[in-house]
């Protein structure tokens, strides 16, 4: 009688590799657990309580400058609306469809995401700030980080080119900027921006590579 399939005797030893490896590193993690005596057990709990209470902190200071809203400013809060937060999405709109399929998905991350501040200004009531940050297509994303001006997104072209993109398409891409924080990420809460752009003060002015308006 034949011994076997020898492919199936090679995928079975791997499976039998792979549980293994799975086995000792359980092994290692209960054994690392049993070492713990109760100081350290305590000193545990106390890091993660006090991890809690800054979290709670954060949340409170949050909520009282606005975050988890998607909210509405004119130009004359702008500057000391973006300074008080770290991380700010703002979207230069006019009533048009673009744009309102824009307000859409920020109201939702807006909600989701309370790192974050999400504003929208009306462009053409705007005309000194418009000009400053040289916004020419609606919509516009201005991303801030510590009251500079990291980046922009500019219409729907970064987003598929249609309105019918997804709330977290758009998610992903604020994220690339670390405007906002994504799941399983808290990293971008300390992290610098790698990103190659020259920061700008918002302040500073930018020449758009874009030269039409989303109808």
């Amino acid at each position: 009688m034949a011994d076997g399939n020898p492919h199936q005797q090679i995928l079975e030893q791997s499976l039998l590799t792979v549980a293994k490896a799975v086995e000792d590193k359980l092994d290692d993690e209960i054994s690392a657990l049993e070492r713990l005596d109760l100081d350290d057990i305590e000193a545990l709990r106390e890091r993660r309580l006090q991890q809690m209470k800054r979290m709670a902190e954060k949340k409170k200071r949050w909520i009282s400058l606005g975050h988890g809203e998607y909210t509405e400013i004119t130009e004359k809060y702008f500057f000391a609306t973006v300074k008080a937060s770290d991380r700010v999405v703002c979207h230069f709109y006019r009533e048009n469809w673009p744009c309102k399929v824009m307000d859409k998905h920020l109201d939702i991350l807006a909600k989701q995401h309370m790192e974050t501040r999400f504003l929208k200004i009306h462009a053409e009531k705007s005309p000194f700030l418009t000009d400053k940050l040289k916004i020419i297509v609606l919509p516009t994303l201005a991303l801030i980080r510590n009251a500079k001006v990291d980046d922009y997104i500019l219409g729907f072209d970064e987003l598929g080119g249609k309105d019918d993109f997804s709330t977290e398409e758009l998610e992903e891409r604020l994220a690339k900027s670390q405007v906002l924080i994504l799941d399983g990420e808290p990293s971008l809460i300390k992290s610098e921006s790698t990103s190659n752009k020259t920061k700008r003060s918002v302040r500073q002015s930018k020449t758009a590579n874009s030269d039409s308006d989303s109808d």
